[in-house]
């Protein structure tokens, strides 16, 4: 076994990798940008090297600096991870030449499976059933036009080199077609310095089934079950479960034995991932194989009850597989949800921010949280936006849909937007329930998903109520004997209340309906506060209706009953913005106070960034006439591009930024000027 290895990676995945090496006595060294200087995995290793900027083009994908590194610190093996370097054949090559480890399939793997068209020529040969497609070497704009024509839409454009959803675009005609292509390639030049694409038929009732093998270096191998990760935003898994639901034994065996043979065609070392899409009918077919361990590996873990990290380093070690084919058991069932900082209800763009409040719920034997961040710490704009996995064990699918359900609820975090309210609907809808899943799952269930039936009248009573007890609570800190720190009612000639004006979060809302009036006995207000929270009673009135609530607040802990109804809500002050937590709902409400307030004059015909990011092409110039749906200007952020594109006809007046410019969400960057026929048409 190691002593001294070198993870060359970031993260939630550089934090795992540590844990299970210094719990077998490895020595860790970890590398940094300039963006992670005080980063967790920086702080869990044991000693760590600077690598360059933020930009991870100057940082983890250097591979000369980091072997650099390597050999400055006596390491001696080098752990990639997952993403930047992990399936870079050169690199392995180069650790093999330096006379340090890869912790990885060999170099010659890696370039077998990391093209994606290489790798269907050697399933083709062994006769793995392929999807229709072209995966050839010629290029050429018309050769690709016409090989999607000849394999029909809709279809699935896919940079061969890469992975995550990155590179991608699923174009349903043939007038997309030279759109779509661009815009892959030129992400998948971005993300991997290569942009050759391959064309697969688009096939929209199948599910994402996945086959975990490991090879050693005597030729053992094994396949560990298999998973789902049929449920995806952007061609990239959100939530994925182990073992696969309501696939027959027999087609199981057939999955993996055919893994195993992919495996071994490519003399196969490692931990590895062979991926089929899987049909109602029961046939599968290859996909591609990840030559690296899997973001989604611990479902794999927690059901066969081994560390597939430690076997990595086993295996890379000289080792041998610990276990045989028979010796594999498979118990319980697992699912794992990806919180990701983003937004559900903007196309799930990536945001970006301070995590001020970061409560995951409290790990178990059951449950397991996987992260590479602490409250406090910044979501950057510069790599991915995983905030950590929350990954949750059952006897049956049904306890470990229970057990997610529940820790999705208790799972609070404040300051970022993310997607653990979006979880907990995938999670409690029926048709996960019943197993219904593909790869259009969200698509399918869009309207289940993305329901907005919330009371907010209720819980802006509720929140009215919260914002008093905190203002009490925080007065009692402050001197009594100042004026400034008592919260009364009092008003000449009128009966004793409190008004809170809510921000209405859009224009189209009625600021009457987020008007809260609180009344509430002067008894009340000289409350005492014990460590258990004083209970004082309200009445809330918001919009036309009125509430009847008893309220004591501890800490972020806020008792609520109404109409006899007892609950509990989590709520924390950012800012000016409270913050409720309540049944797995993320409710924001904002106070008006650090509202900007804008001139329409002044916005009119201004489109603004969506989201942090960066500017990596700008397609249009002052005075240009543009067309509705024309794109304008492209932004990247944590490795994903949107396009900025016309609403309507125009010419551009201004721009306000140039390439490699960082933008901030709500930011300028375009003055488009509608033209006459355009404002007669809007008029009308």
């Amino acid at each position: 076994m190691f002593n001294r290895i070198l993870i060359a990676n970031r993260g939630e995945i550089a934090c795992r990798v540590i844990e299970t090496a210094q719990q077998l006595g490895i020595h860790c060294i970890a590398v940094y940008s300039s963006a992670d200087t005080q980063a967790k995995h920086v702080l869990m290793a044991d000693e760590a090297y600077l690598l360059g900027p933020a930009q991870s083009s100057d940082s983890y994908l250097r591979a000369d600096k980091i072997l650099e590194i390597a050999r400055l610190s006596a390491a001696q093996a080098i752990h990639p991870g997952y993403g930047f370097l992990s399936e870079n054949a050169e690199f392995a090559q180069a650790c093999q030449q330096q006379g340090i480890v890869f912790i990885g399939p060999p170099a010659a793997a890696i370039a077998a499976m990391g093209s994606k068209s290489a790798a269907k020529e050697i399933m083709a040969k062994a006769k793995v059933p392929l999807v229709p497609g072209y995966h050839g070497d010629d290029q050429d704009v018309a050769v690709l036009k016409q090989q999607a024509a000849n394999c029909g839409f809709p279809l699935l454009l896919k940079a061969t080199a890469g992975g995550g959803g990155k590179g991608m675009r699923v174009v349903n005609s043939l007038t997309e077609f030279d759109a779509s292509l661009s815009a892959a390639k030129r992400e998948a030049q971005n993300a991997f310095g290569d942009s050759k694409m391959l064309i697969e038929r688009y096939m929209t009732k199948t599910r994402h089934i996945e086959v975990q093998v490991f090879c050693d270096q005597h030729g053992n191998a094994v396949y560990l079950s298999q998973r789902d990760c049929s449920i995806q935003r952007r061609h990239q898994k959100i939530v994925e479960e182990a073992p696969a639901p309501g696939i027959d034994e027999a087609v199981v065996k057939a999955m993996g034995e055919a893994a195993i043979n992919a495996a071994k065609a490519i003399n196969y070392v490692g931990a590895g991932t062979v991926e089929f899409l899987y049909n109602e009918d029961q046939s599968f077919y290859f996909m591609e194989m990840n030559t690296r361990l899997q973001v989604e590996h611990p479902v794999t873990e927690m059901i066969t009850n081994v560390d597939l990290v430690k076997w990595q380093l086993q295996i890379a070690s000289g080792e041998a597989l610990p276990l045989n084919q028979s010796q594999v058991t498979v118990s319980g069932h697992a699912i794992e949800c990806r919180i990701y900082a983003e937004d559900p209800n903007n196309d799930f763009l990536p945001a970006t921010g301070q995590l001020d409040i970061l409560r995951p719920p409290t790990a178990t034997e059951h449950v397991r949280i996987d992260s590479g961040v602490d409250e406090g710490d910044q979501v950057s704009v510069y790599y991915d936006p995983m905030i950590s996995k929350l990954i949750v064990w059952g006897e049956n699918r049904q306890q470990a849909i229970a057990r997610m359900h529940k820790a999705l609820s208790d799972y609070r975090i404040v300051g970022v937007k993310n997607n653990i309210p979006f979880l907990h609907r995938v999670i409690s809808s029926p048709a996960f329930a019943s197993a219904e899943v593909d790869t259009q799952f969200i698509d399918k269930n869009h309207a289940s998903l993305f329901a907005t039936d919330t009371n907010h009248k209720l819980f802006l009573a509720i929140a009215s109520c919260a914002q008093i007890l905190q203002q009490a609570n925080n007065a009692r800190t402050d001197s009594h004997h100042s004026p400034f720190s008592h919260c009364g009612q009092w008003r000449l000639n009128q009966t004793p209340y409190t008004e809170i004006q809510w921000l209405a979060p859009s224009a189209d809302e009625d600021s009457a309906n987020w008007l809260a009036k609180v009344l509430e006995p002067q008894k009340n207000i000289s409350s005492t506060a014990t460590p258990s929270g004083v209970e004082r009673s309200f009445t809330v009135s918001v919009g036309d209706s009125s509430f009847e609530i008893q309220a004591s607040l501890h800490s972020d802990m806020l008792r609520v009953s109404v109409d006899g109804k007892q609950f509990k809500i989590h709520a924390y002050s950012n800012k000016a913005q409270l913050n409720l937590f309540y049944s797995g709902m993320a409710l924001q409400y904002q106070l008006p106070d650090i509202a900007t307030a804008t001139d329409d004059s002044q916005t009119e015909g201004a489109l603004c960034a969506p989201m942090n990011g960066r500017v990596i092409a700008v397609l249009t110039q002052s005075g240009q006439k543009v067309l509705s749906g024309t794109p304008l200007i492209i932004i990247e952020a944590m490795k994903m591009e949107h396009s900025i594109v016309a609403p309507h006809d125009g010419t551009v007046e201004d721009i306000y930024f140039l390439e490699s410019d960082l933008v901030a969400e709500g930011d300028t960057l375009i003055a488009l000027a509608a033209t006459a026929d355009t404002t007669t048409k809007a008029a009308l």
